[in-house]
């Protein structure tokens, strides 16, 4: 399909949607979604910085082309700078986008009515950084806070003693890494949660969690050592949000990288990802075993 079959299909869904026909539609959209995202993951583009870097550069030149949005195209010269100068972009420099849902008109704010078509703000898509915030409700991603860490330690049953640290077969994090990630993400967590709930909007500074893990250790410490740092840390977090009043889950903070959050979407966000590191550590584990 190319893109004008996907046009169509947009336009067909826009018009089922003046019908009444939502569940028609969203069948439509979501084709479109599927169609889009299996394409680009056929492409295989390279993760080497360089190869990054050009990429962006004819983003930017294409997008200039096509005229979608001054602002948008002056935000991606600000991410590029960011990426190559080492560094995350702040939410200052890459605020989100909004799209008018009706025309597909493109604004960096939500504050005016679509210039196009129209439309008031409220009704705009939103693009987040990253769709987790919004995953999990409250009381679903307490339910994963805690089932997660036993799924875990299952993992690990036969290695807790385990001071080794062997790589994946493809070289990249070893399961000492994987599972040290886990704690420091859900210290990090803990450490909102508790900054959000005793203070008034405050800054969330931004962490590159990930690169925690790949630095070397002072000292070995088993692959028990760290699970138990991480439990604990995970069973006070637990004990500091199970008989929160449910209008804190709305107390705000301002994050360096996403803007205004509340807590219940940094709790949604720490869940979910943590549940993406679950098929990385078994299969580290299967490694491992084969290897020993």
């Amino acid at each position: 399909m190319n893109n004008e079959h996907f046009s169509h299909l947009i336009a067909l869904a826009l018009q089922l949607e003046g019908e009444g026909q939502y569940n028609h539609a969203k069948l439509l959209r979501a084709a479109v979604e599927a169609l889009i995202t299996r394409s680009a993951s056929r492409l295989g583009l390279s993760n080497d910085r360089s190869q990054l870097l050009a990429e962006t550069d004819w983003a930017i030149q294409t997008l200039e082309a096509s005229e979608v949005s001054p602002g948008l195209v002056s935000a991606l010269h600000q991410a590029r700078a960011a990426f190559s100068e080492g560094r995350l972009p702040t939410y200052v420099e890459t605020p989100d986008p909004f799209v008018c849902r009706t025309c597909g008109n493109l604004a960096m704010d939500d504050a005016a009515v679509c210039p196009v078509c129209g439309s008031q703000p409220v009704t705009f898509k939103r693009f987040r950084p990253i769709y987790w915030l919004e995953a999990l409700d409250p009381f679903t991603a307490q339910i994963h806070l805690r089932a997660t860490p036993e799924k875990v330690a299952a993992l690990l049953d036969n290695l807790m003693d385990t001071r080794a640290n062997l790589l994946s077969e493809d070289g990249g994090w070893s399961l000492h890494q994987a599972v040290s990630h886990l704690r420091d993400a859900q210290g990090l967590l803990a450490f909102r949660v508790n900054l959000m709930l005793n203070h008034e909007n405050p800054v969330l500074e931004s962490k590159a969690v990930f690169e925690w893990a790949a630095k070397p250790a002072d000292h070995p410490v088993t692959l028990g050592e760290i699970f138990e740092a991480y439990r604990a840390s995970r069973a006070s977090t637990i004990a500091s949000l199970e008989n929160l009043p449910l209008v804190d889950w709305w107390r705000r903070g301002q994050h360096e990288e996403f803007g205004q959050l509340r807590l219940y979407q940094q709790v949604s966000y720490f869940t979910c990802h943590e549940l993406t590191h679950l098929p990385q550590l078994e299969s580290l584990v299967k490694h491992n075993l084969t290897s020993s």
